[in-house]
């Protein structure tokens, strides 16, 4: 129920719209990430949005439409759509697999609300601007990856009506039929005034009496994991990341990434702990801005005592010295390491400069540290990586068991479902090898209704065809699953269905493209309704289990008291946290 009207209501769309209706074999292009393949994760920006346009007196909250309609069957985004009111809509197009269902949902708040500006950004968004601020049911498209200070301007412009947006810095929008590009000058320095404590989330629920509206994946109450952000952009250049370092400094214009100081990060995650017993999941490898860094924050965490699982990203190896201070400052700790590759030589042309010496040495100093549970990630669909370089990243994976045991876990996946636009293999696909499918965005959002993930995959290299890409990841899967049987990491029952999958999505695919070579477009459609159901529960924890990818959580997830007091009381006075009015001063 709408109890007020909001400034901004930010609204989060599954992958495909018609997700419950089309029937779409997804594949494994979720299977390692939180999230299902609707995508129902909305970037962790909306928070930090949220908490800006609070702390400067406007009204604004989250609807994540595709939790919503993953999880009640009978829910109508339609009718929800039409109930809402408020000054603007904003629609998150953060990563390319939102193309279809982002543009959709613009199209119903525009055809529901035609005098309701819709507000468009993200890094696809970024990346797009120009097509995307083509389409009728968008109005604004705000730039890179410093959205508040430009999107509380944008609002305050439209709420005085002169339709004059010349003012709003990293604005892209239409001036009657003319589009305007406004300067993207507004490049955060630094991360001193934005914090991400999931206050403003509790708050948004309870001003909208929406205690669902704001949850971030479909088990979120039963698993309650959250993140924090490092930083903005990265020091890294890794060949086929839109966020990386050459991809950032063009369509984001950042020059060099913005840091969150080290005692509010850990801060940060002492805030959470006092509300959420999950998971913290810390986006960013601790020691991009150093070494120095890296102890501050771990220092900081040391005096907090927190007893919540922590997951650490590791973007390069790491030594006994800093695995010691992490144990000394988290209690349990967990790593998460991608060294994507067990081939140097594929890997060095991935972007990562390290030995299989040094992975193994990190391996065995985090263990020895206490870590509770490392994940080592492999990717498959990398430049100059055959079918037998992915398939033999399983036999590595066997001998690192074999000396490390079970508290390593080690996933292979496809690098699916597109190659990010803004990375060197999308801008530089010829040399590296890559052959892109898709260059446009009305391009990607088509491909998004393509009946199998085969289909929709973006890309192929001069060492993989789309076709190997596809089967040489259900053999790796395959071999890997049953690596991990053997070794205890999961029991013979979860393994045999797990393998039962496989197959049975091998099969499917082979069934959808036998429909597909008919030309009669009713007669496909007929058939792949009849399948929908089969090919749904196949579209789900494919090649892994759903519970490989997590961490140990409490039973007792909330603490409702911490989090009602917080909210009563307000803590902006909370230690190392700057005045509201210091945000201005976020933008170079």
């Amino acid at each position: 129920m709408e109890l007020v009207r909001s400034d901004l209501i930010l609204l989060h769309a599954p992958s495909v719209y018609d997700f419950r209706k089309k029937a779409i074999l997804y594949g494994p292009i979720s299977d390692v990430i939180p999230s299902s393949p609707v995508f129902e994760m909305y970037p962790i920006g909306f928070s930090s949005l949220l908490e800006y346009l609070h702390q400067r007196g406007m009204r604004a909250r989250i609807i994540n439409l595709a939790y919503l309609m993953l999880t009640r069957k009978n829910f109508d985004a339609e009718q929800l759509i039409k109930k809402l009111k408020c000054t603007a809509f904003g629609i998150d197009l953060h990563w390319l697999p939102h193309a279809q269902g982002s543009l959709e949902i613009a199209a119903i708040c525009k055809r529901l609300h035609p005098g309701r500006p819709v507000i468009m950004g993200g890094y696809s968004a970024s990346y797009f601007h120009r097509e995307l601020i083509n389409y009728p049911q968008v109005d604004f498209v705000l730039r890179g990856d410093s959205a508040e200070k430009p999107l509380f301007d944008l609002l305050r412009a439209i709420e005085q009506g002169t339709g004059d947006y010349s003012r709003v810095p990293n604005l892209t929008w239409k001036d009657g039929n003319t589009i305007r590009e406004n300067d993207l000058s507004c490049v955060a320095a630094d991360l001193d005034s934005f914090s991400n404590n999931y206050l403003s989330l509790f708050k948004c629920a309870l001003l909208s009496a929406d205690f669902k509206g704001f949850t971030s994946i479909r088990d979120w109450w039963e698993y309650p994991i959250t993140a924090i952000m490092t930083c903005r952009g990265c020091v890294h250049n890794c060949v086929f990341c839109g966020g990386g370092r050459a991809g950032i400094s063009d369509y984001c214009k950042r020059e060099r990434p913005a840091f969150r100081p080290p005692k509010l990060l850990a801060h940060d995650i002492y805030t959470i702990s006092r509300y959420i017993n999950g998971p913290i999941f810390v986006v960013g490898d601790l020691r991009q801005s150093g070494d120095a860094y890296a102890y501050e924050a771990l220092e900081g965490l040391r005096g907090y005592a927190i007893k919540n699982p922590v997951v650490l990203e590791l973007f390069k190896p790491a030594d006994k010295t800093f695995f010691e201070a992490v144990a000394r400052s988290i209690s349990q700790v967990n790593f998460e390491f991608s060294p994507e590759s067990h081939l140097e030589t594929v890997r060095r042309f991935s972007g990562k400069l390290y030995s299989n010496e040094e992975i193994e040495a990190t391996i065995s100093a985090a263990l020895q540290s206490g870590c509770k549970k490392f994940d080592l990630f492999f990717m498959i669909g990398l430049p100059r990586q055959t079918p037998g370089d992915a398939l033999a990243s399983v036999d590595y994976c066997r001998s690192l068991l074999q000396r490390f045991g079970k508290r390593l876990n080690p996933f292979i996946s496809p690098l699916a479902p597109f190659i990010d636009p803004g990375s060197l293999a999308y801008e530089q696909s010829e040399k590296l090898g890559y052959k892109i499918f898709y260059r446009t965005l009305e391009e990607y959002r088509q491909a998004l209704l393509q009946p199998s993930w085969k289909y929709t995959l973006g890309y192929e290299t001069e060492w993989m065809s789309r076709q190997e890409i596809v089967s040489t990841t259900y053999e790796a899967a395959l071999r890997l699953n049953r690596v991990k049987q053997e070794f205890g990491l999961i029991d013979p029952e979860r393994a045999g269905k797990i393998e039962q999958r496989i197959h049975a999505a091998i099969k499917m695919m082979g069934h959808i493209d036998e429909i597909l070579k008919n030309p009669d477009c009713t007669w496909q459609e007929e058939q792949l309704t009849i399948l929908k159901p089969a090919i749904d529960s196949l579209s789900i924890a494919t090649i892994c289990g759903e519970d490989e990818i997590k961490w140990p959580a409490e039973k007792k997830r909330f603490h409702y008291f911490n989090i009602m007091k917080d909210m009563i009381f307000d803590r902006r006075g909370r230690p190392g946290m700057k005045k509201p009015s210091s945000m201005h001063k976020s933008c170079k």
